[in-house]
């Protein structure tokens, strides 16, 4: 494998944590978020100034991740009196938020972000094993939360709150629960893209790339793990394979994400439930 497959393989597996991240808070707990970058953000602007200041890898990483959970959990505090449509704008207003103050601060290098992060003497073969194994933890961590008893109480808040109440679920509790495990593995995913390029500006983590996200988990099939993951891979690697869609990319995502929601709101899993289905039959 090249140095540009491996890079190409690593961006794919960040890719995969961001979206398996979201599928927690959308697809598992029902909460629409169009600010995800935000904390992805978080995460990779935590990295990038302690890897500056000379921390290892594992406490930068650890401190991205725990750092995006803390926000994502005071965002989510905010957030529990509204829903659907409104949460969405509340939402959407934290990542525009978000690049308007990296940009305002000097010491997060404003316009120009921060470059120069340091790669701690990893090679890129070496850093493509660490973020795959992230990818398969985090991978594994969503299957079993799937499973668990939380799992199923994410189910009851999403399908139908009022009922998940009168079964006597603490509702906010289980959106919290969602939000901050959710922003915090986003955290995780910026703290891997901030030593994967070790150049990060603020416009990476606007809400052009919440879309974006939101379009990998949509098309997937909201709340499938096996979808989102595959979606992610397409998305990604589209406009690598043929380059005349890279200068409509954001259409692309536009369309696809507006044609999934319209006529397949089960995405890629609910194409692959129907030709099982049908092959068993």
């Amino acid at each position: 494998m090249g140095l540009y497959e491996i890079s190409l393989a690593t961006g794919v597996g960040i890719y995969i944590i961001l979206a398996v991240s979201l599928n927690l808070i959308t697809g598992y707990c029902g909460q629409i978020s169009l600010g995800h970058a935000a904390f992805y953000g978080i995460g990779a602007y935590t990295v990038a100034l302690l890897s500056k200041m000379g921390w290892p890898m594992y406490l930068t990483l650890g401190a991205g991740f725990l750092l995006a959970g803390i926000v994502g959990t005071i965002i989510g505090l905010a957030s529990l009196r509204v829903k659907e449509d409104f949460l969405a704008i509340v939402t959407m207003g934290v990542a525009f938020l978000f690049v308007g103050i990296v940009r305002q601060q000097e010491f997060l290098g404003g316009e120009m972000g921060i470059s120069g992060i340091p790669s701690h003497g990893m090679s890129k073969p070496e850093y493509l094993a660490l973020v795959f194994g992230f990818v398969v933890l985090s991978i594994l961590f969503s299957w079993y939360l799937k499973r668990s008893w939380m799992g199923f109480a994410f189910d009851a808040v999403a399908d139908d709150e009022k009922t998940a109440q009168v079964l006597g679920l603490d509702i906010k509790a289980y959106k919290l629960t969602a939000f901050a495990m959710g922003t915090a593995l986003a955290g995780l995913a910026g703290g891997l893209y901030a030593y994967y390029t070790r150049f990060i500006v603020p416009d990476t983590f606007g809400f052009i790339e919440s879309v974006t996200i939101l379009s990998m988990v949509a098309v997937g099939g909201i709340g499938s793990i096996f979808g989102v993951v595959i979606a992610t891979i397409l998305l990604v690697l589209m406009p690598e394979f043929f380059r005349f869609i890279n200068d409509y990319r954001l259409l692309l995502y536009g369309v696809l994400l507006f044609s999934v929601m319209r006529f397949a709101p089960q995405g890629l899993s609910g194409f692959f439930r129907y030709f099982v289905k049908r092959k068993e039959g």
